[in-house]
């Protein structure tokens, strides 16, 4: 049987995380000009630097191989292999000095997510997460946790509850009220400690693919579920809508709260 992920792909993808964590380290607490996106969302230096370091090494080792980027844009989709990029996953938290954003890199293998790094480069955590493989977290196996009252008990995490659009922040806030604690804030770091443990439950709205790519390896592979809001698994087409739990009867209630 075929490797889903062959581990050259693996130590290519630790190699970027290592080449774009300098970048972003020279700018953090420093005063970087901040620039508005189309979107309204907010963009810097070190954005932009730390992907076209990671697109570099892409292009120049495996030149036939697509790219997503969130800054830069995308280049040969329809490859077999794709890898995804967000260079600094919650901008608004770099830009306020606080530790908790991190880089994202994602491979497709035919649209599915095979491989995932979540890298915090400021506190040096990082997750690997390959499919077939457990998570590691620096280097040690990750698990996550039971929650064994369900979503009752559950410590909840999601960026903000502000940036669920529409109808989604109604069915937010029927599982924000049956969650035991809500921790607000965290981006991909919070998909991490999910998958370390600390966290029960992720749940957020309009994430884009570069958003959430790297997060299913972590999170599956420390024994975690992950989904869209309709128990799918995460793919190239999915609508941005995402649970991710420690547990079978966490995402099962979720789900249900979610749908009302």
């Amino acid at each position: 049987m075929t490797e889903p992920c062959p581990t050259p792909l693996v130590t290519l993808a630790e190699r970027l995380a290592d080449a774009s964590g300098p970048v972003i380290r020279q700018y953090f607490r420093t005063p970087v000009a901040v620039d508005d996106k189309a979107d309204a969302s907010p963009v810097t230096i070190a954005d932009r630097e730390a992907e076209r370091t990671i697109r570099a090494i892409i292009e120049a080792e495996r030149p036939d191989d697509g790219i997503y980027g969130e800054e830069f844009g995308t280049k040969n989709l329809d490859a077999e292999w794709v890898w995804v990029i967000d260079p600094i996953d919650g901008t608004k938290s770099f830009i306020t000095g606080r530790p908790i954003f991190g880089t994202l890199i994602a491979l497709l293998h035919r649209g599915r997510p095979v491989l995932g790094v979540i890298d915090q480069p400021i506190v040096r955590d990082r997750w690997l997460g390959v499919e077939g493989r457990t998570t590691m977290f620096n280097g040690q196996p990750a698990r996550v946790r039971a929650c064994a009252g369900g979503l009752a008990a559950a410590t909840l995490g999601t960026t903000s509850p502000d940036l669920f659009p529409g109808a989604d922040q109604d069915a937010f806030r029927r599982v924000a009220g049956a969650a035991k604690v809500s921790v607000y804030g965290g981006d991909c770091y919070s998909y991490g400690l999910l998958a370390a443990g600390y966290y029960d439950l992720v749940v957020e709205s309009g994430l884009k693919l570069y958003d959430f790519a790297a997060l299913v390896p972590v999170v599956t592979g420390a024994g975690g579920l992950m989904t869209d809001w309709d128990g799918r698994p995460l793919d190239a087409k999915s609508n941005g809508r995402v649970v991710a739990a420690g547990d079978a009867r966490t995402h099962r209630e979720t789900l249900a709260a979610l749908a009302g």
